[in-house]
């Protein structure tokens, strides 16, 4: 799916305005313990993880679509930029599309177990 592939794309690059051009003017990106509204809240969150985190590395396992939406599992990784230390994660994402741009992201990871990349 060009959707997800376009947004695994700008997470590695880190191109904040690449990744919110995917989702609609009031889509949501949802996270473990935060939720964001709409593309310039989107916009100014992601910057805010570009400037904490780097060298993302996203391995796709699979993507499961149905009608105007798709789950995503993929493995994940970042490195912290002020202890270095190297983040891992396998992750669930549910989307949900609207006239071909994402308007719901909801993430479900798990930082306990990931497989060892």
């Amino acid at each position: 799916m060009a959707v997800i592939e376009k947004a695994k794309d700008a997470w590695v690059a880190q191109d904040v305005d690449a990744l919110a051009q995917l989702f609609t003017v009031d889509g949501e990106l949802i996270v473990p313990g935060q939720s964001w509204r709409g593309q310039e809240r989107i916009r100014e969150e992601v910057t805010h993880f570009t400037q904490q985190y780097s060298d993302v590395k996203i391995d796709i396992h699979r993507i499961i679509v149905g009608a105007n939406q798709a789950a995503v599992e993929w493995h994940y990784e970042d490195t912290e930029k002020a202890t270095g230390r190297r983040n891992k994660a396998d992750d669930v994402i549910v989307v949900d599309f609207r006239d071909g741009k994402i308007s719901r992201w909801r993430e479900y990871f798990d930082t306990q177990t990931p497989a060892n990349k």
